[in-house]
């Protein structure tokens, strides 16, 4: 028979071994309480590879030994009858038969296993887990972490499937070979529209309720002074028909269409809006202290607002050391009365320090030479609450921080806001004006309304109607036409 060669017989076996391996890592997944990646992509990407090598070298052997006998060369074998009355031969043929099915079907599942695998948060995350690492991590502490990666960066439809595995293609080169940039930039230009994305839970035409926010403060000074504001964000919409069409959706365009043109890859710098109503009037707006002239606009650069311009890190957020430490603070995770430890913490965790492990070692012999240094009997006395201190500060700087691959709060600005990075102010800055002198307000009223705040000397000033902000620091009036990030950016 021409089955029986050596070249056959060697690509059976190894397409029955990794037929065997599938099987039994199939079985030890489903069994096995906790799921590792590494079974996933050996299991249903390496391992079928294999199988159907296995499989085309039992061909070749099978093709070889036919063509050895068309020739008249010597065989070994000769060709099989089949008889299907003799009950050997139907025998054998229906193990071939059934054999063939349970491949076709194996196949089929394997393929699809290794479709869904390659969508799942153990391989985006885990398989390539020295470079996806810090996104994988801020990524499983953000409000979308039980939203699986393949739903915002691929969506529905086979074409953004495709287009994602061609340049995931690309990505495991870079890895293998180490090409990959340090940090790994935001894919701006090939996320898909938040409208395929986002849009399908979030629904836009209904965001019109105000939302009241709490924020607390803490000051860097000695005694951490406490401060707290009360403010009712405009949520707004852009659609008549369920609320009032004002506020922050109102940039959903819904009523309105807003397009804009920025000048960096990171969408930062924006010299040009243009803002069309409902009855198709038109308004363009230009900041005048960019030097920026029309003609520079580039159409085909020109892109329509969505949700990622303002919600551009809804996922993968990385925190500034401030708002961290604040949080800790106001929740009790590490105790105000333990004097400037706003300040210290903060300015451990901004060190450039040249690894995590160093980064740790080094939190922890600042903050308690800190201590030790300045306020001895306090260090003897209160080491538990000083221990916390630490130990929430090593915490901030693990999810945060991520030196190996370059990766800080600094490197990603988020866009909902305009403390920490510019965001807001990168439109309604109060230099956006048009023909006819209309500005892009930088009012703090056209987002929200402050209720309260309580000042650095222990009052507090109160209001529905709402409350002139007074910086807490001793600026005067400069922050009424300061950028937030001047002081507050890290840059």
């Amino acid at each position: 028979m021409s089955f029986y060669n050596g070249l056959t017989l060697a690509g059976a076996g190894l397409a029955a071994t990794s037929l065997g391996l599938i099987a039994f890592l199939a079985l030890l997944e489903a069994f096995t309480p906790e799921n590792h990646p590494y079974v996933g992509i050996i299991a249903f990407v390496i391992l079928p590879v294999f199988l159907v090598l296995g499989l085309l070298l039992g061909g070749v052997g099978v093709a070889r030994q036919m063509r050895r006998e068309r020739r008249g060369l010597p065989v070994t074998t000769q060709l099989p009858r089949l008889d299907l009355n003799d009950h050997r031969h139907r025998r054998v043929f229906v193990l071939l038969a059934t054999g063939s099915v349970l491949f076709l079907v194996l196949s089929a599942f394997g393929t699809y296993q290794a479709y869904e695998y390659t969508e799942s948060n153990e391989f985006c995350g885990g398989v390539c887990h020295s470079v996806m690492h810090p996104e994988y991590s801020a990524y499983a502490q953000s409000p979308h972490s039980r939203v699986r990666c393949a739903e915002c960066h691929i969506g529905p439809g086979a074409r953004w499937f495709v287009r994602s595995k061609l340049s995931g293609a690309y990505q495991v080169y870079s890895v293998l070979f180490d090409r990959f940039p340090r940090p790994i930039p935001t894919p701006i230009e090939s996320l898909r529209p938040s409208r395929d994305t986002c849009e399908q839970c979030h629904w836009p035409e209904y965001f019109f309720h105000e939302k009241l926010v709490v924020r607390d403060y803490y000051l860097s000074d000695d005694t951490n002074t406490h401060v707290r504001v009360h403010l009712l964000m405009k949520i707004g919409g852009g659609d008549s028909r369920s609320g009032r069409a004002s506020g922050i959706h109102w940039h959903m365009n819904l009523a309105n269409e807003v397009r804009y043109f920025a000048t960096d890859e990171r969408r930062q710098q924006i010299p040009w809006v243009r803002v069309r109503a409902r009855d198709g009037a038109e308004k363009t707006y230009l900041d005048t202290s960019s030097g920026f002239s029309p003609a520079d606009v580039v159409e085909a650069q020109v892109r329509q607002m969505d949700c990622v311009d303002c919600h551009n890190r809804p996922t993968h957020v990385y925190r500034p050391p401030q708002e961290r430490v604040n949080l800790a603070l106001a929740q009790g995770r590490m105790d105000p009365s333990l004097p400037g430890l706003k300040s210290v913490a903060v300015a451990t965790l901004e060190r450039p320090w040249g690894s995590t492990q160093a980064a740790l070692e080094g939190i922890s012999s600042e903050l308690w030479s800190f201590y030790r240094e300045r306020h001895p009997e306090l260090a003897a006395s209160r080491e538990r609450e000083i221990a916390a201190a630490v130990e929430e500060t090593r915490s901030i700087y693990r999810s945060n921080y991520f030196p190996d691959m370059g990766v800080s709060w600094k490197a990603f600005p988020d866009n909902r806001g305009h403390l920490w990075a510019s965001g807001c102010f990168r439109c309604h800055d109060g230099n956006h004006v048009s023909e006819d002198g209309s500005v892009i307000s930088r009012d703090c009223g056209v987002c929200h309304t402050l209720l309260s705040e309580q000042t650095a000397g222990g009052g507090e000033r109160v209001s529905l109607e709402g409350v002139e902000f007074q910086h807490p620091a001793e600026i005067g009036d400069a922050w009424k036409v300061m950028s937030c990030t001047t002081c507050h950016g890290g840059g």
